[in-house]
């Protein structure tokens, strides 16, 4: 027997459903690692195609479940699963589910696996196709729902990408996922504007570029202190700059924006909450008092 198929025998077996960009990134990572993987795809051609490299494919989603105890699902959506899934034999499995989900529908489909028979863990993936298998590019997946699952599989699951346990409840995973993408967005459409601000002058986007890298690095660390604010519930510990000052400022901003012909579409929201939230707090907090405008809200 070879090393490579000794070290193959004694790695945990993987069954994966769906192949599309990251499952067939995540498929191929766990075949370079050596993991025996049965894969199966309602398009065949996509699974076939890693059969020379080493996988099992599965005629149906029924065959790809039975052939291991660990099911690792990267469908389109949710209504996918129930889809491929129909009917499907889960008793004694154990089923990761890494579509992008809604913490609702994880929940959910906790109780669908769970009432099946079957452990379930919950996945959101934060990173793009080619940074899976890269461990230097910095993707990690959040996992939530089965503690004894995440635990007894850690290792495998890890392969991939960095593995990040955030609670028993299955909607925990989808919740720090959506989070971390909105507050992703929020930042591209800061950067959009600003970057609109400049369109129409003799100023380089890429000398603007830099500047504003080092700035959005510069005020990253602030989430630490909202999130402070937030469980004290004094929001004006440490604040250097209140929201009474960064209101009477906005005007600024809006102004300048209307001297450019930019649309404050993607900022004006935010200006106004935080001068909503200036009418009924005080004016020495700094901004997390908008959290809880957009709760009350």
């Amino acid at each position: 027997m070879t090393q490579n198929a000794v070290d193959t025998a004694e790695k945990t077996p993987v069954t994966l459903l769906g192949l599309g960009a990251m499952g067939t990134a995540l498929a191929r990572t766990w075949l370079a690692a050596g993991h025996p993987l049965t894969v199966w795809n309602r398009t065949a051609a996509r699974a076939e195609a890693l059969a020379p490299e080493g996988a099992t494919v599965a005629r149906t989603a029924a065959d790809a479940v039975a052939a291991n105890s660990l099911i690792v699902v990267c469908l389109l959506d949710d209504s996918s699963v129930d889809e491929a899934l129909a009917g499907v034999d889960l008793t004694g499995k154990d089923v990761v589910n890494l579509i992008t989900s809604t913490p609702e529908q994880a929940r959910a489909r906790a109780v669908w696996a769970r009432e099946r028979g079957a452990r379930y863990l919950d996945g959101g993936i934060m990173a793009i196709p080619t940074m899976i298998g890269v461990p230097e590019a910095g993707g990690y997946v959040f996992y939530s729902g089965s503690q004894d699952l995440y635990e007894e599989h850690r290792e495998v699951l890890s392969v991939p990408a960095g593995a990040t346990f955030v609670g028993a409840d299955a909607g925990f995973a989808a919740l720090h996922d959506v989070a971390l993408l909105s507050a992703m967005y929020g930042m591209f459409g800061g950067i959009a504007h600003a970057f609109a601000l400049i369109r129409k002058e003799d100023i380089d986007p890429a000398s603007l570029a830099p500047l504003l890298a080092d700035w959005l690095g510069a005020m990253a660390p602030s989430v630490h202190q909202t999130a402070q604010h937030l469980n004290s519930g004094d929001y004006t510990a440490d604040v250097d700059s209140n929201l009474a000052m960064q209101v009477a400022s906005t005007h600024t901003l809006l102004d300048t924006a209307a001297q450019q012909g930019v649309s404050p579409e993607l900022i004006a929201p935010y200006f106004a909450l935080m001068r909503r939230r200036l009418d009924v707090g005080s004016g020495e907090e700094g901004t997390t008092g908008v959290v809880d405008e957009l709760l009350a809200g």
